[in-house]
Formats: structure tokens, C-alpha cells, sequence
């Protein structure tokens, strides 16, 4: 090995020993939370019912939230607006398929997840359990999955039987 090179790799070698330490010790970014704080965003719901939280509510009461906050973007009785239709939609039958509530989501128990951690879009995370229940009885008594009148709660609403709960097909199964 020439001189030069030994000298190289004898550089390489004492940054490398050298910055280990400043390694292991991380950027020292943020700061270390606790499990009360990891709780707070543990919001994940699974499709059946586990994780749902205490409260309650029905159409009717869905119906006024809507109307105060979801009308604007979802448009009348929730067929769209400046954004998507959550009610109708024909049978899917390719990926351009226009989907809504009643024709794609697999679970009740997901429409109940994503309105919680998603609604209204300018102020996420600002309803409360017993408005994301109601706004869930709304729109599945809408697409006549529910009674009008059937209270939606941790109980009831993973008993929702979604239409397209089988509907699902892998579309990259290799990659499974």
C-alpha cells in the first residue's frame, strides 16, 4: 500500500472511531413524552369497534352538525360539493369509480375514525365523540345503511354491516 493511501485510510479510520460517539448520542432533537402523551394521539380505531370512545348520537343531531359544519364542502344532504359526495355512488366497477360512503368503505367503524381525525379539514380533531357519532349516523342514514333513528355508539356501530365489506380486491397481490 503506498504512503498515501495508508495516509487516507488512517484518516478515514480516526473520524470514523472518533464520530462514533456523537453517533450514538443523536441529533438531541425534540424530547422524550410519556405514555399519557402518546395516549392523547392514540386515536386509532379498528374495525371492530376496538379503541371506539364513550358517547353517543343519532341522525337527527348529525344533521345539524352537518349543517353548521360539513355543508359548505360536502353540498347538500352530502351528494358533493367542492369536495366529494359521501352519499350514492353506482357499483364500483374500476378504479375511476366515483366511491362514496355506501359503495367503497369497508367499515362503519372507519367513516367513524376518519371524520374524528380529519373534520372538519381547516380544524381537525375538533369535534367532539359525541358530534363524530352523530355525523356517522348522518351519513349512514343517508345511504340507508342505518334507521333513521338508530342511536350510533361504541356498541352499535361496529354491528354496521358496510355493503363493500367483501369488496375489496388486492390490487398488487405480489407485492403482499
Amino acid at each position: 500500500m503506498s504512503m498515501h493511501k495508508l495516509l487516507i485510510f488512517a484518516v478515514l479510520l480516526a473520524l470514523a472511531v472518533g464520530s462514533s460517539g456523537a453517533f450514538a448520542q443523536g441529533p438531541n432533537l425534540g424530547k422524550p413524552i410519556g405514555p399519557a402523551e402518546i395516549a392523547a394521539w392514540d386515536i386509532s380505531i379498528l374495525p371492530d369497534g376496538t379503541g371506539l370512545p364513550p358517547g353517543s348520537g343519532t341522525s337527527a343531531q348529525g344533521a345539524s352538525v352537518y349543517a353548521q359544519k360539513c355543508f359548505m364542502c360536502h353540498g347538500e344532504n352530502a351528494k358533493g360539493g367542492t369536495n366529494a359526495a359521501l352519499v350514492g355512488g353506482g357499483p364500483i366497477t374500476g378504479m375511476e369509480s366515483v366511491k362514496t360512503v355506501a359503495n367503497f368503505w369497508p367499515y362503519a367503524t372507519t367513516v367513524f375514525d376518519y371524520i374524528r381525525r380529519a373534520m372538519p379539514w381547516q380544524q381537525p380533531r375538533t369535534l367532539t365523540n359525541d358530534e363524530v357519532y352523530a355525523l356517522t349516523a348522518y351519513i349512514l342514514a343517508l345511504n340507508k345503511l342505518i334507521a333513521e333513528n338508530d342511536p350510533m355508539n361504541a356498541q352499535t356501530l361496529p354491528k354496521v354491516r358496510m355493503p363493500n365489506r367483501d369488496g375489496f380486491i388486492i390490487r398488487f397481490p405480489d407485492k403482499l
